[in-house]
C-alpha cells in the first residue's frame, strides 16, 4: 500500500515521479511528545497517526534535514512547517449545501495566510528541491575538469620524468669528463634525488 502525505491538502505519495523530485517521506516519531507536535503542527482535528502515517519533506524547513549519509534523515527535533503547502490546497468550486457541512464551515472559519515574500517569489513549490537539469549540467562540468586536471597531471608526470632523465644524462657526462668532483656529486645526488 502506497505511503501518502498526512498534511491536509497534499497529494504526494511515495512513487517514482517524487523520488526523482527529490521528496522524501518521513514517518512520525515514535515518542509520544514528538509525535503529538507533529500532529498539533499538522492542525488536523481529531487526527491520530498510525504506524505508517508520513509527513513529505515539502513540510519541513531545508535546515531540518541531514543529508550527510547515503539517505536524507531530519535532524533531532524537527516539527513539519505547515504553510510549505498552502498554495497546494485546492480551492472549493461550489459552495457546502449540507446544514451540517455549513455548520461545520461555521465553527471552523477559514484564517487567512501570508506568505513570506520569498514563497511568493519562488517559481517552484520547493526552493530546497535539486533541479535534475542543473545537477546534470554541473556533474558534467566536474566531470570535465576532473579529465582535464588528470591530463594536466598526466602530462606533468612526463615533463618531470623527461627532466630528470636530463639530469641524470647530464651528470653521466660530467662524470666522464672528470668535471665533478665527489662533494658536487654528493650535493648533486641529494638535491636531485639521483644515485649515480
Amino acid at each position: 500500500m502506497p505511503d501518502f502525505c498526512s498534511v491536509v491538502g497534499c497529494s504526494n505519495g511515495r512513487n517514482a515521479q517524487t523520488k526523482q523530485q527529490g521528496i522524501t517521506f518521513h514517518r512520525f516519531p515514535k515518542d509520544k511528545v514528538k509525535r503529538r507536535a507533529w500532529t498539533v503542527a499538522l492542525r488536523r482535528r481529531d487526527f491520530e497517526p498510525h504506524a505508517r502515517s508520513v509527513v513529505c519533506s515539502c513540510h519541513f524547513k531545508p535546515e531540518d534535514f541531514d543529508m550527510t549519509g547515503q539517505t536524507t534523515r531530519l535532524r533531532e527535533g524537527a516539527i513539519p512547517s505547515f504553510p510549505n503547502h498552502i498554495s497546494k490546497v485546492p480551492s472549493r468550486p461550489t459552495p457546502r449545501l449540507s446544514r451540517t457541512s455549513q455548520k461545520a464551515a461555521a465553527e471552523c472559519p477559514d484564517v487567512p495566510v501570508q506568505l513570506s515574500e520569498d514563497l511568493q517569489k519562488s517559481n517552484s513549490d520547493h526552493q530546497y528541491a535539486l533541479d535534475p537539469v542543473k545537477v546534470k549540467k554541473k556533474l558534467t562540468e566536474a566531470q570535465e575538469k576532473v579529465e582535464e586536471l588528470q591530463r594536466d597531471l598526466r602530462n606533468a608526470k612526463d615533463r618531470e620524468r623527461r627532466n630528470k632523465k636530463t639530469v641524470k644524462s647530464l651528470q653521466e657526462d660530467l662524470k666522464h669528463k672528470n668535471m665533478l668532483t665527489k662533494e658536487l656529486q654528493q650535493k648533486l645526488d641529494f638535491h636531485s634525488g639521483i644515485c649515480l
